[in-house]
């Protein structure tokens, strides 16, 4: 079995981004995230974590702030109108609030990709993964499984904007028709949803479906595939997808401070 290391990519692409981040130092500009979450899961704790601490690889100033529905509304704006700030992420799901304060987000600031106005963190490092790793999504027939505003979404709108041949695979499709596709990249957060037998030999397949249960994280992929299956190309259970996408949203956040 061969894996996509998303792990193994970071380390060439955040090397890269610290010198970008000091030239813009050195230009006067210090990069700026603020992060707001609404609720104590130690999995978005964990996903936090894993955010401030690339931002701090990078020199880049990160300040987490927890929102209940007395401050959010004036949290989000205050963020929006500080010329010190370069990026904001709300970090999903929310618990107490909804998620219309989004939409307080500017389209300039928003790194995450979460009002739909760009590709969101996620879908570019799928993207990125994948090429990453030569694989050829021109010569491929691909499929996406799950249409969410994180991945699914996003990610067929910007394969399809370049011409690639892909198919979405929304509730309630047959999922045996996966057989057919080259690539597969699920990510609805239904545990166990593929099934080996599910899978094209030799497919390339990105498990990008995170659920939390008992306070652990866990894919679509069905634990048979890896088990059974040594033919596919697979993202590992952890390393895959995740750290490429905190790469991602840094990505944009330079991109934002250069413009």
């Amino acid at each position: 079995m061969k894996e996509l290391n998303g792990r193994q990519l970071v380390g060439f692409i955040k090397a890269g981004q610290a010198r970008r981040s000091r030239g813009l130092r050195d230009a006067g500009i210090q990069p700026k995230l603020v992060i707001f979450y609404d609720n104590d899961s130690p999995v978005i704790a964990k996903y936090m974590e894993k955010k401030q601490y690339y931002g701090e690889d990078l020199a880049i100033d990160v300040e987490i702030v927890r929102l209940n529905k007395a401050n959010a509304e004036e949290s989000l704006k205050k963020a929006a109108t500080d010329k010190s700030v370069h990026g904001i992420v709300v970090q999903l799901p929310l618990t107490e609030l909804d998620e219309k304060i989004l939409d307080l987000i500017p389209v300039e600031k928003d790194v995450d990709g979460l009002r739909g106005k760009s590709d969101t963190a996620t879908a570019m490092a799928i993207h990125w993964l994948l090429n990453g790793y030569n694989v050829d999504l021109a010569g491929a027939k691909i499929a996406i499984v799950g249409h969410g505003r994180l991945v699914g979404a996003p990610l067929l709108k910007m394969w399809q904007a370049s011409g690639y041949d892909v198919h979405c695979f929304d509730k309630g499709d047959d999922l045996a028709e996966l057989k057919n596709f080259d690539i597969v990249v699920t990510a609805t957060g239904v545990p166990g949803l593929i099934k080996s037998a599910m899978l094209k030999r030799g497919a390339v397949v990105v498990d990008a479906g995170t659920a939390s249960e008992d306070g652990k994280i866990h894919g679509d992929l069905d634990d048979g595939v890896r088990e059974e299956r040594n033919d596919l190309t697979l993202t590992p259970r952890i390393g895959g997808v995740g750290p490429l996408t905190v790469a991602m949203l840094y990505e944009k956040l330079l991109r934002a401070c250069e413009a």
